[in-house]
């Protein structure tokens, strides 16, 4: 398939830009891209927009390259074309799944046929995308599986851990499009877990930075309030508030 039928427009790039959420990480380090692929011209074309959204991409021209960059840092997503020069697309996402088991990968095919998009989902794949494709429609997909994945939020006023989205500057959480209401304290603790998903955070960290206490035996509040935001956030869903025994708790996004 040829290269050059791969489409991007500066109109339309400027108006996604408009739509699309500035994701970061907590810390306000850029979101991390791994592309592999062996086509020069689509490295660079993922590349350029991917910078224009203020991510940090890397590029592996082979399957090997992209086994050892994926495994040697974690990205935050990996866009993975399945017909590499040295092993097959799939052969390199189950090795990087045999590393970080719920890495985030967008699977882009030259083949039309619907076998191959269904075996690359069957594989594991987040979403997958045909060659040849406008740059536009995978940055959309690619933010989409980012956001949900919870590696990263929407910086400035929105927290996104999976279908869990709260806005710090006019309190809102909502799961699933349902409304939250939360108490102050407890919108200050689960701000607290969601700008540090996947972190597990032990009792004593929680209480300086929620209530400003030093430890002092009060680990029974944070038990208390941790109860509290799981009838709210979790009631009647899977769970995404976690108790790790003797570490502390986590929040991470559901697992599909």
């Amino acid at each position: 398939m040829s290269t050059s039928q791969h489409t991007v427009s500066p109109a339309s790039m400027s108006e996604l830009r408009q739509v699309l959420p500035d994701l970061a990480h907590p810390d306000g380090s850029p979101v991390r891209a791994l592309v592999v692929d062996a086509e020069p011209l689509v490295a660079d074309l993922l590349s350029m927009g991917f910078s224009l959204c203020g991510w940090e991409t890397q590029v592996a021209r082979d399957g090997a390259t992209g086994v050892q960059e994926g495994t040697r840092r974690r990205p935050d997503l990996v866009i993975l074309d399945t017909q590499l020069p040295d092993m097959g697309g799939l052969q390199v996402l189950a090795r990087l799944r045999a590393h970080w088991a719920d890495l985030p990968v967008l699977v882009l095919t030259a083949r039309a046929e619907s076998e191959d998009r269904i075996a690359a989902l069957s594989a594991g794949a987040d979403d997958v995308v045909a060659k040849p494709f406008a740059v536009e429609e995978v940055l959309l997909r690619a933010h989409r599986i980012v956001q949900r994945s919870g590696l990263a939020a929407a910086s400035g006023e929105e927290l996104v851990v999976g279908d869990l989205i709260m806005n710090t500057r006019t309190h809102e959480v909502t799961r699933g499009g349902d409304r939250i209401e939360l108490t102050a304290t407890q919108f200050n603790l689960l701000k607290f877990l969601m700008a540090n998903v996947r972190t597990v955070l032990s009792k004593e960290r929680i209480l300086q930075n929620v209530w400003g206490y030093d430890f002092g035996g009060r680990a029974n509040i944070v038990e208390l309030y941790i109860s509290y935001l799981r009838k709210r956030i979790d009631a009647g869903r899977e769970p995404m508030i976690h108790t790790v025994r003797g570490a502390g708790y986590v929040i991470r996004p559901v697992e599909s």
